[in-house]
């Protein structure tokens, strides 16, 4: 997929990963970014908007345990920008005792999210088509028993994206959809984690290899844009010590 001119969507573009992504993804040429979090920050906005000064890059308020909220604020961008060709949804939050909040946020808000947006991509439905990135977690592929609802949240997006990338659904909706899947990336989130919430046992079994190929927010970001570009409906992508690989299920 050729970056430039297109009309992106990012859920959480103001978190660690978002924003660097939002920064590249204008690097790229696209046309127009709506950055969609629940809390503005004027400063991080104001240094996207002079990265491509030919681009529109505006933020749009958006609380994802709140499902008319979620399709208000798709239905503000799509009157924005006309159409839009990508949506990520970044958003995320670890903490092990919020589990109601951990699954309401990183799954029904990432389904809800998906939806709103499908609803005004579907080809089939006058929309343009496109591409829907949804972010998960290595955690999600190689389950870590102290972050055991994150775990959860997390396969639940897998299984989710996975099904919509379905090839009957593509024939007629041609919104592609992929899976991200980094390991544990250097973002203010993970700096500022309380070891009291991140499990709800006493104790924390050793962290597995793939967690501990720590990253960048600028390498994550770097090879996310790298997979949007190849626009490959139903990919799984591994983002990892700075390295991008492509994740295969095995056959059943």
């Amino acid at each position: 997929m050729d970056l430039k001119n297109k009309n992106v969507i990012y859920v959480g573009g103001f978190g660690g990963i978002g924003f660097c992504c939002c920064k590249s993804l204008l690097e790229q040429g696209v046309a127009n970014i709506a950055i969609m979090d629940v809390v503005e920050d004027a400063e991080m906005l104001e240094t996207l908007q002079a990265i491509n000064k030919a681009a529109n890059v505006f933020y749009i308020k958006m609380d994802l345990t709140d499902v008319e909220n979620i399709e208000g604020a798709f239905t503000e961008a799509h009157d924005t920008m006309g159409r839009f060709d990508i949506v990520v949804n970044g958003s995320g939050i670890m903490n092990e005792h919020e589990i109601e909040r951990t699954i309401q946020i990183n799954l029904l808000g990432v389904i809800y999210s998906t939806f709103a947006a499908l609803r005004l991509m579907d080809k089939s439905k006058g929309g343009n088509g496109g591409l829907i990135v949804n972010i998960s977690s290595v955690v999600s592929l190689d389950a870590y028993g102290a972050y055991a609802v994150y775990t959860a949240s997390k396969y639940g997006v897998n299984g989710f994206t996975r099904a919509l990338s379905d090839p009957y659904y593509y024939s007629q909706t041609k919104v592609g959809f992929i899976t991200i899947c980094p390991s544990t990336t250097e973002t203010q989130m993970v700096s500022s984690l309380r070891m009291d919430a991140l499990t709800t046992f006493d104790r924390m079994p050793p962290l597995p290899k793939t967690l501990c190929n720590n990253q960048s927010p600028e390498n994550c970001a770097y090879n996310l844009v790298t997979a949007i570009k190849t626009a490959k409906n139903g990919s799984v992508w591994i983002l990892s010590a700075g390295i991008l690989r492509e994740y295969h299920y095995p056959d059943i």
